[in-house]
């Protein structure tokens, strides 16, 4: 805790706005975290020998090689730090195309880019160990891997990695809600292995289907696929697998090809709930004429190696034979997660809380990002009556509109959720607000007391909202920490935290703030739904070909493109291949 008057003083030199922001930065770093404050250091020319030389590279473990590590790595400037990789996998995947993989549409090995090769354009000096990190010492600052590689060595398969900054990227698996079956019997969907998998049982299936002994309700039974989930993994591999059906698949079974049928089961009353309502109903529309069943509001309770067993409201159980099941519900917890949770004082949670710079609370040059973890963005009603001390410039116990708007864009930088509660209410300005929450029309001549500036912001925290689990949101967290890092100064006997003094003494390292920049949903038929910023809806096979040029463009790699962009137009001249490989 700083001494009194000192905090102050520091902030003050750190945040050269002026004094009403620096005011304002106090408060909210009491609230958030804290300023830290770096030392200038220069060596002195008279010092020789080993007091002469660098200072040891800090060293910075990653976690996983997923999204947001693969990121962090692309962006970070490795040559300042001694970096470490620990993964279970020596490849990232670019999983927005598993459901293409799953029905030949993409091949495998064209969405994968080896870590290594990542590394050796980074111009070296990365470790990269495939292993399993299995437990994670906060207190000591160390890590406990398992080899993932088979070797006889089985004593020696455990390794032990300090460090001084770990940034978490470990992802997270598959949900099953606990319930009894599903992971015996079912097929998920989060890994290259998974998309394998799925398309061997995919034409195992229909192989089955094709035998001389089976009677007809045997046949069906067979080739009934079942998706239990409406979200956009379920969505695009019913339409994935919809299409493979009916443009391939019929044509090498023909005598089993009226027996085909897929099935999407949604817990929820629609699918695709997350995207725009005119979305919902184009893609529910579609499939009914599609005939791919879709089953809203039941619960899935059972799943045996014969049937799904389902509740719906109102209605009793429900069993439904199936040939092959994938489920597709949401994400869960890794246990390794689980324990480091329960170790820091967050046991109960779905995934680490970290502030708005990433940084796992309560543990030391800890960061956590991407699925396996969630910013707990702070309240503006925690603060709120800091918040009015700072911007009562003049002390007088009220607040004009002036005094409030000199603060605003600050107070909108520290708690995002102002700006989108004036954006959801359609205000076009502070005075807006204001109105609204005194019943009468003020205008700038209003002030206010602390009382009603609490009310005129009491709702303002309802608009805090948890990132939703995809590749975009992992992408840009792992971005926006490697230029924290990039930029960030270690000097001996001072922490590292999210500030740094710039010669005029700016603000540099922001908050991480999400950039929300679109999303697909691909139905199949050449037909895509894109819900793009600005309200911007397009659905057709328009967006089918920007949806192509886009998930081109994002690959991590020059081969990758190519031979995603080659293996679509195989697929437009020859269609998709069916060997069982």
């Amino acid at each position: 805790m700083s001494r009194p008057g000192g905090f102050f003083d520091v902030a003050s030199r750190v945040v050269g706005r002026s004094p009403v922001f620096s005011r304002l930065l106090v408060v909210l770093a009491v609230g958030g975290g804290g300023v830290v404050v770096y030392a200038d250091s220069r060596t002195d020319p008279s010092v020789t020998g080993e007091q002469n030389q660098a200072p040891p590279k800090k060293k910075v473990v990653v976690l996983g090689t997923g999204w947001a590590g693969t990121s962090f790595l692309k962006n970070l400037d490795s040559s300042m730090y001694d970096v470490h990789v620990v993964s279970p996998r020596n490849y990232f995947a670019f999983t927005p195309l598993l459901p293409s993989v799953t029905c030949g549409t993409v091949d495998a090995r064209s969405i994968v880019e080896p870590v290594r090769n990542i590394i050796r354009k980074k111009g070296g000096g990365i470790k990269f160990w495939e292993a399993e990190c299995f437990k994670i010492d906060p207190t000591n600052k160390k890590i406990y891997c398992r080899a993932n590689v088979g070797t006889n060595l089985e004593g020696n398969s455990e390794f032990v990695v300090d460090y001084d900054y770990l940034v978490v990227a470990m992802g997270a698996k598959a949900n099953t809600f606990n319930t009894p079956g599903v992971i015996e019997h079912c097929h998920f969907l989060k890994e290259v292995e998974d998309a394998q998998r799925i398309r061997r049982s995919v034409i195992d299936c229909f192989e089955r289907a094709s035998l001389p002994n089976l009677t007809d309700e045997e046949r069906k039974k067979n080739l009934h696929f079942v998706i239990v989930g409406g979200g956009p993994t379920g969505v695009e591999f019913a339409a994935e697998l919809h299409d493979f059906v009916n443009e391939d698949l019929v044509k090498i079974y023909p005598r089993v090809q009226e027996l085909a049928k897929i099935s999407v089961i949604e817990a929820g009353e629609h699918i695709l709930t997350m995207f725009d309502k005119r979305i919902t109903e184009f893609a529910e529309g579609k499939f009914q004429r599609d005939g791919i069943n879709v089953k809203t509001g039941y619960k899935v309770v059972n799943v045996s190696d014969r049937s799904i067993t389902m509740v719906g409201k109102g209605a009793g159980e429900v069993d439904v034979p199936y040939g092959m099941a994938v489920w597709s519900t949401g994400i869960g917890t890794r246990p390794v997660m689980l324990d480091l949770m329960k170790q820091i004082g967050q046991g109960g949670r779905r995934a680490l809380a970290t502030d708005e710079w990433l940084r796992v609370r309560e543990c030391d040059g800890m960061y956590a990002l991407g699925d396996c973890a969630t910013i707990s963005q702070r309240k503006v009603m925690e603060d709120i009556s800091a918040i009015f001390r700072v911007a009562d410039a003049d002390n007088s116990g009220t607040l004009t509109v002036k005094e409030i708007q000199d603060v605003l864009g600050d107070i909108c930088e520290r708690y995002p959720q102002v700006e989108l509660y004036l954006k959801s209410k359609q205000m076009k300005s502070l005075v807006d607000l204001l109105d609204d929450s005194m019943g009468k029309a003020g205008g700038e001549d209003m002030e206010l007391n602390i009382e009603q500036f609490k009310k005129a912001l009491e709702h303002v925290d309802f608009q805090v909202k948890n990132l939703p689990a995809t590749a975009q949101v992992a992408a840009q967290q792992g971005a926006y920490l490697a230029r924290c890092f990039n930029l960030m100064q270690d000097v001996e006997g001072n922490p590292e935290g999210p500030l740094r003094i710039r010669e005029s003494g700016r603000h540099r390292f922001r908050p991480f703030r999400y950039r929300h920049l679109g999303q697909f949903a691909p139905l199949g038929g050449e037909q895509t739904a894109a819900q793009l910023p600005g309200d911007w809806i397009s659905i057709g096979y328009g967006s089918q070909w920007l949806w192509y040029s886009i998930y081109a463009s994002k690959q991590v790699s020059w081969r990758t493109r190519v031979a995603v962009v080659s293996n679509w137009a195989r697929r437009f001249i020859f269609g998709r291949d069916s060997s069982c490989i």
